[in-house]
């Protein structure tokens, strides 16, 4: 693998409808990395890209919300957390926009899901081309928002969002043998997690302390990636994608014009980085 492009996604809930459009840019001009690698909602719009299903993702964050609205007041009030996930991994690839689970499992690119261990309270690094029930709990794994969504279990163990354990995991792709990476981020240069406690009460995670101790530390580690990724940015190690502007759209955004934007700008800034600055024929 050494030598090759890596692709790496960060999650951010619904405001992964930017990377959702950044990934249809690279479908429509046939742009296929040999590696992906994904987080939380990153990791749900990837499986997407790698199964060459073009717009299934924008459907999921556009179309959808306008039938069904699957993230909020309504979901909570239903027992299913902030987000339905159960709507979303079980009904959605079923029955609104079926997942090809065979042309995912047949291409020959890498992907990789980082979900993070509640026992261990370290990332755990997930492939899998061929168990259809696995692989959606994986990914389901990935994007289940600690105290928001409910715990997934993967081979039996508590899983909670990769983004708690390793928010953008350039690291990994480059271990894995990935000399060049694309970085899609959903936050606008500079962002930075405040600096403040963050309280969690003594029964919520009591039985993982690692979880509870990775949580409040978050913010710190989340801080350290985004550093090293704009350092490499500099040196010209790595091509990141980025919202240009602060976001006005949050992780549970449910304003289907504001995620409709935000693909639009995803697109839009995928075509500027990679046509416009000339950069396409050195990424793969």
């Amino acid at each position: 693998m050494e030598g090759y492009t890596g692709l790496v996604l960060e999650g951010g809930g619904m405001r992964c409808a930017f990377t959702a459009g950044v990934l249809d840019f690279f479908m429509d001009n046939q742009i296929w990395f040999p590696y992906t690698i994904g987080v939380s909602a990153g990791a749900s719009n990837g499986i997407s890209y790698l199964s060459r299903q073009r717009g299934r993702s924008r459907y999921s964050y556009v179309d959808l919300m306008k039938e069904y609205k699957y993230v909020g007041l309504l979901p909570m009030l239903r027992g299913k957390g902030v987000i339905d996930m159960d709507f979303l991994f079980n009904a959605f690839p079923e029955k609104y926009y079926p997942f090809d689970f065979k042309k995912y499992f047949d291409v020959r690119e890498r992907f990789v899901v980082v979900a993070s261990n509640c026992l261990t309270g370290k990332a755990e690094y997930f492939e899998e081309k061929s168990d259809e029930k696995r692989l959606v709990s994986i990914v389901r794994a990935s994007c289940s928002l600690p105290v928001m969504c409910p715990l997934t279990y993967v081979d039996g163990v508590p899983m909670v969002d990769g983004g708690v354990c390793d928010s953008i995991p350039v690291c990994k792709s480059m271990l894995d043998g990935n000399r060049k990476n694309i970085v899609v981020l959903t936050r606008n240069k500079g962002y930075r997690k405040k600096n403040k406690d963050f309280y969690l009460p003594g029964f919520v995670y009591k039985k993982y302390p690692e979880l509870r101790q990775q949580l409040q530390l978050r913010y710190k580690s989340y801080n350290e990636q985004i550093e090293y990724v704009e350092s490499l940015e500099q040196n010209k190690d790595v091509i990141v994608i980025r919202p240009l502007q602060k976001l006005n759209v949050t992780r549970t955004e449910r304003s289907v014009s504001k995620l409709a934007a935000l693909y639009t700008e995803g697109y839009e800034s995928a075509k500027t980085k990679l046509l416009q600055e000339g950069l396409i024929q050195n990424i793969i």
